[in-house]
């Protein structure tokens, strides 16, 4: 008998009214969970958040909040091994696990470390100075930051059922404003689990989080002007979402973090044979590969100067080609299955437009693997080989505006640093840009000419990829986001992310009131 999601709402667990929807095992294809296909009541469950979750979340200091979040972190680090082999079921590798759910575990450890050491031991936090609007100093102005008497309402994507959640829920909680999270259903099941032990921890207060596993119609209607909406998904929803008329009218807090046409670029100082050069290789391979190719900030544009793209493509495509495809619970495995099959379905349609711009030079989005592992089922999971492909014109348009959410990225040639900054710039907006080079001035040019196309980017060179992060991670300490296509949101970047749920106010009086006020 196979699992039926239920929502937690209102301080239990809600049974769905309806048989749902079945979910199935991303590389079996095998039944694995129920989800409802009908709307909840969610007049009451917004009522809740606001009238019980948030009063007792602001009777807490930023510091009480800050240790409710490590003491969740270190309840959910102890369940790591368990909410890893349920996610085998995602598709992803247990090498994949790692960057969803120990990656979503420490934005707890992050933010629960920076509200106690960065943050007062109150419920106030001062913007800026105390500013004299006199000669004599008797009177002047203070910005605070006071929490929001709302919810914030977070719409997560499939990729990544736990990060997803935790990265926003962190910094909502520290800031003191409750949650509604509503996961996207295909790994729901994997949401609800971790969900599940947050609240039989019993950290946090009634009502300062609730979980909707069912549709989600009618909830973004609730929403009012002290509320918050934080949504990760495709352009197109992020778009339609910012649309809506609640949205609009009531000019709810909105975050939007969409898919993009991140680019990495090779630096024309690198040379096979150099350090740089095996770096740059390796990063473009991990990225089409990790979690399928399913992550947000993955490469997807590969920009090689002209006279090293024959080079790059011969190392890439060698080294694709030892990526084995199949189990994701074998350790032999490096690449598991897409999320489904109507997202395999997706991608290679995707694939099948930008072939008309582009040679396929690795890889076959409609065949089985080459390097396919012999215990899996090709025609029952949601498999498929990675997919390099090569433009040798890189003005064609369907390079800069297709995105195949999978295991694929396209090699294309750049002649200087103008050209480079130009293609890159056609994406439109990106989380991420990558540029592997020891040119320190071709780096702080191109790093210049693309900043505002991106939510971050990232520099590597020989000294330092040992220690580097690499392209893909985002990380609570820097911005989450990106301009344009890419959504026009931010999240996370440290304390950064406190003001999307807290309001900014200026108080006007005398210093020793305004200094009272936040602490000083």
């Amino acid at each position: 008998m196979i699992t039926t999601l239920e929502s937690y709402v209102r301080g239990s667990w809600l049974a769905p009214a309806d048989e749902g929807t079945v979910l199935h095992d991303a590389a079996t294809g095998a039944p694995i969970a129920r989800i409802s296909a009908r709307p909840l009541n969610y007049g009451p469950v917004v009522d809740h958040a606001r009238e019980v979750g948030g009063p007792a979340l602001r009777a807490l200091t930023f510091h009480r909040r800050a240790e409710m979040l490590k003491a969740l972190g270190k309840h959910l680090s102890a369940r790591i091994p368990e909410f890893t082999e349920l996610s085998l079921s995602t598709g992803a590798t247990r090498r994949d696990a790692v960057v969803d759910i120990d990656g979503g575990v420490n934005a707890l450890f992050v933010y629960g470390s920076k509200g106690v050491k960065q943050l007062p031991d109150s419920n106030v936090l001062s913007d800026g100075d105390f500013e004299p609007l006199s000669k004599s100093g008797a009177f002047g102005v203070q910005h605070i930051l006071t929490p929001r008497p709302g919810v914030a309402v977070q719409i997560n994507a499939f990729n990544f059922p736990v990060w997803g959640m935790l990265e926003k829920l962190a910094p909502a909680l520290l800031a003191g404003v409750p949650s509604i999270v509503k996961p996207a259903s295909q790994t729901a099941y994997l949401t609800a689990m971790v969900f599940r032990e947050i609240v039989a921890s019993r950290i946090l207060p009634e009502g300062a989080v609730q979980l909707v596993c069912a549709r989600p119609d009618g909830l973004i209607d609730q929403l009012g002007p002290q509320d918050s909406l934080a949504v990760t998904g495709s352009r197109d929803t992020a778009a339609a979402l910012r649309r809506h008329d609640a949205v609009v009218a009531n000019a709810v807090r909105y975050t939007a973090e969409a898919d993009s046409l991140n680019s990495s670029v090779l630096g024309p100082d690198v040379s096979p044979g150099d350090p740089e050069f095996d770096v740059f290789v390796r990063m473009v391979a991990t990225e089409m590969t990790q979690k399928a190719g399913q992550k947000c900030t993955a490469i997807r544009r590969v920009f090689v100067p002209a006279e090293r793209l024959d080079a790059v493509q011969d190392a890439l495509t060698a080294r694709l080609a030892k990526v084995q495809v199949g189990n994701p619970g074998a350790e032999d495995t490096r690449m598991g299955a897409l999320a489904s099959q109507a997202q395999r379905d997706d991608v290679r349609r995707s694939v099948d437009t930008l072939a008309a711009a582009a040679k396929v030079v690795f890889g076959d989005a409609h065949g089985r693997p080459a390097n396919f592992s012999a215990d899996a089922d090709f025609d029952a999971g949601a498999f498929m080989s990675p997919v390099l492909l090569r433009a040798d014109d890189p003005d064609r348009e369907e390079l800069h505006s297709v995105e195949a959410f999978g295991p694929v990225a396209t090699l294309m040639p750049y002649d200087g640093l103008e050209q480079a900054a130009e293609l890159i710039a056609r994406g439109r907006g990106s989380l991420v840009a990558s540029v592997v080079t020891g040119d320190e001035g071709f780096a702080a040019g191109l790093v210049a000419a693309t900043a505002p196309w991106h939510g971050r980017m990232l520099v590597v060179d020989r000294d330092n990829a040992g220690d580097s992060t690499g392209h893909g991670a985002a990380l609570a300490q820097a911005v989450h986001g990106g301009p344009g296509r890419a959504g026009g949101g931010e999240e996370l970047g440290g304390l950064r992310a406190l003001p999307h749920y807290l309001q900014r106010s200026a108080v006007q009086g005398g210093p020793q009131l305004l200094g009272a006020l936040v602490g000083r």
